[in-house]
C-alpha cells in the first residue's frame, strides 16, 4: 500500500537494528484517514472470505481492526492484555511475549464474543516475531472458530514472524507494507505479495 509506505518513509523512525517507531500515525497518535484507507484495503484483500468477526490485540491493532470491521460490516473483538475486576473469568486465554516491551502478557477474549460459528480475520499492527499473531490464533483455535486469514499493517520480513505463522498453519497472510531491512536509519521495502 503506497500511501502507508510513503507515511513510513516520512514519519517512521528507525531505532537500532530492528525497531520501527510509527507512533505519529499508528500506535500513539492515530491518523484516521490512513486507518480508513487501510481498513478498506483489508476488506478488499479478504472480501470473499465470509468473515463474521475481526480479531486483534489491544492496543495498537484496534484502530486498523475497527476500520477493517467497518469496511467489512462485521464486529471487532480485541483481546485484552490485562484482567480487570469487571472482566469475566469465562474467557479464552493465551500467553504472548512482547519483544519490544520485554515481557509476557496473558491475552483474553470473553467467550461470549467468539465461538465455533465465527469465521475470523486476524489483524495486527506489526508482524515481526509473530507472537501476537500466534496468540490470536490460539484464542480462535480454543473457541473452535475458523481463521480465514491475517492482515498485517507492517511486516518486518527480515524477522521470523511470517515463517512462524505459516508453520502454525496460517497461510492467508496479507501485509500492507513489508520491510526488507533497515540500512543507515532508512527503511528498505520488500515487494508485497
Amino acid at each position: 500500500m503506497k500511501e502507508l509506505e510513503a507515511r513510513i518513509k516520512e514519519d517512521g523512525r528507525v531505532l537500532g537494528a530492528d525497531i520501527l517507531k510509527v507512533d505519529s500515525f499508528l500506535n500513539h497518535q492515530i491518523d484516521p484517514k490512513l486507518m480508513q484507507a487501510m481498513g478498506a484495503e483489508f476488506a478488499r484483500l479478504f472480501k470473499d472470505q465470509d468473515i463474521t468477526k475481526v480479531i486483534t490485540v489491544e492496543a495498537s491493532g484496534i484502530a486498523p481492526a475497527v476500520m477493517a470491521g467497518l469496511s467489512l460490516g462485521v464486529p471487532v473483538v480485541f483481546a485484552r492484555k490485562s484482567k480487570s475486576r469487571i472482566l469475566s473469568d469465562d474467557a479464552y486465554t493465551a500467553d504472548v511475549y512482547s519483544y519490544t516491551k520485554q515481557r509476557s502478557n496473558q491475552i483474553r477474549i470473553d467467550k461470549r464474543f467468539l465461538s465455533a460459528a465465527d469465521n475470523v480475520l486476524l489483524i495486527d499492527d506489526f508482524l515481526a516475531n509473530g507472537q501476537a499473531l500466534l496468540g490470536m490464533k490460539a484464542l480462535a483455535d480454543e473457541a473452535g472458530a475458523t481463521i480465514v486469514g491475517a492482515g498485517i499493517v507492517i511486516e518486518k520480513s527480515f524477522q521470523p514472524g511470517r515463517q512462524a505463522a505459516i508453520e502454525a498453519g496460517l497461510t492467508n497472510i496479507h501485509s500492507l507494507a513489508k520491510i526488507a531491512a533497515f540500512e543507515d536509519g532508512q527503511v528498505i521495502f520488500d515487494d508485497l505479495d
